[in-house]
C-alpha cells in the first residue's frame, strides 16, 4: 500500500517513525453496540508504545442523548491538551479491531480542522501479529495547544439528511451490514425501526477490508462503491448506525480522491427513533 499520512499508514511506516518527537499514537477502539465495553481496560494492559486513550463516547457532545455525537469545539480541544495533542503533531489512530473505530477519530480529526492524522492500516491485531512491541505504560504527556476551525461541509443533520433524500442531489451511503438495511434483521438498539434511509445505498463497512483488517486497494475501494450502485459524481453523506463505522467509508472515499463526502452523526440512532421521517425496506 501507499503510506499517505493524511489518510493511511502501514505497521512498517508507523514502526520507521515510532520515535518521531512529533508522533503521537492514538488507541481509538471502543466495543460494538451490545458489547460491555472493555477497550479502556485492554488499553491499559497493552497497547502500542506512546499510545494515548482516545475515549470516543468520552469526547463526545454529553447534552446530547444520542450516542457519541460530536463533541464542542471547546471540550475537544481541552481534552486533546489534556492527552498532549496539538498543533504541529503526527497523528496516527488504531483500534483493537483492526479498522472499526479508528476511522470515526480520523473523521473527527478532519472535522475539527486538523489534517495531519491517519489511521493505522490492520491496527493492533495487525501490529501484534507481525512481532511488534507493545507496552502497559502511561505516556508522558507534554501539554500543547491545539488549534480548531471546525469544518461545517464534513457533517450533517437529520434535517439536511431528509432534504437530501427527497431531493436525491446527494448519494446517501449506509455502512451497516446488508441485512440490517433491508430491515431483515433486528436493529441491536432497543425502540428502532427496521430498514434504511429512502434512496440510499447499501454499502458495508466490511466490504471494504481485507480479511486481516486492512483496507482494501484505491482501486478496488472505487469498484465497492460503483458496484453497489453509488454515483460518485454526486457529494456522497455516510451514514451507519451511530455515526462509527460511516467514517470507514468517508476513509475509503478519500483514498480513492472522493473528497465531496460528509458523515450523518446522528445515523439510524437518530433516523430510526424519529417519527416523522420514513424508513424504506428492501434492497436500494
Amino acid at each position: 500500500m501507499s503510506d499517505d499520512p493524511k489518510t493511511l499508514v502501514s505497521t512498517e511506516w508507523l514502526a520507521a517513525h515510532l520515535k518521531d518527537p512529533d508522533l503521537r499514537i492514538l488507541d481509538g477502539s471502543m466495543s460494538p453496540i451490545g458489547m460491555e465495553n472493555t477497550a479502556g481496560a485492554e488499553y491499559l494492559e497493552r497497547h502500542i508504545p506512546g499510545a494515548r486513550y482516545f475515549d470516543i463516547d468520552d469526547i463526545s457532545d454529553g447534552r446530547s442523548n444520542l450516542p457519541h455525537m460530536v463533541p464542542p469545539v471547546e471540550k475537544f480541544m481541552s481534552r486533546l491538551r489534556a492527552m498532549g495533542v496539538g498543533d504541529g503533531h503526527q497523528v496516527v489512530v488504531y483500534d483493537s479491531a483492526g479498522l472499526f473505530s479508528a476511522a470515526r477519530v480520523w473523521w473527527l480529526f478532519k472535522l475539527m480542522g486538523q489534517n495531519n492524522i491517519a489511521v493505522l492500516d490492520g491496527g493492533l491485531p495487525k501490529w501484534i501479529a507481525e512481532g511488534r512491541p507493545t507496552e502497559d505504560l502511561p505516556p508522558i504527556i507534554r501539554d500543547r495547544h491545539m488549534t480548531v476551525r471546525r469544518q461545517n461541509h464534513m457533517v450533517r443533520d437529520v434535517t439536511q439528511v431528509s432534504h437530501a433524500a427527497k431531493l436525491g442531489d446527494h448519494e446517501i451511503i449506509d455502512a451497516r451490514a446488508a441485512a440490517r438495511f433491508r430491515g431483515e434483521a433486528p436493529e441491536p438498539r432497543e425502540g428502532l425501526r427496521s430498514g434504511h434511509i429512502p434512496g440510499s445505498k447499501s454499502v458495508p463497512f466490511t466490504s471494504l477490508l481485507n480479511e486481516n483488517g486492512t483496507l482494501k486497494t484505491p482501486e478496488t475501494l472505487q469498484s465497492v462503491f460503483e458496484n453497489a450502485g453509488v454515483d460518485l459524481s454526486k457529494p456522497a453523506i455516510t451514514t451507519c448506525g451511530s455515526g462509527v463505522t460511516a467514517a470507514v467509508l468517508c476513509l475509503a472515499m478519500e483514498r480513492f480522491g472522493k473528497t465531496d463526502h460528509s458523515l450523518y452523526d446522528g445515523s439510524w440512532a437518530e433516523w430510526g427513533a424519529f417519527p416523522t421521517v420514513p424508513v424504506a425496506t428492501g434492497e436500494a
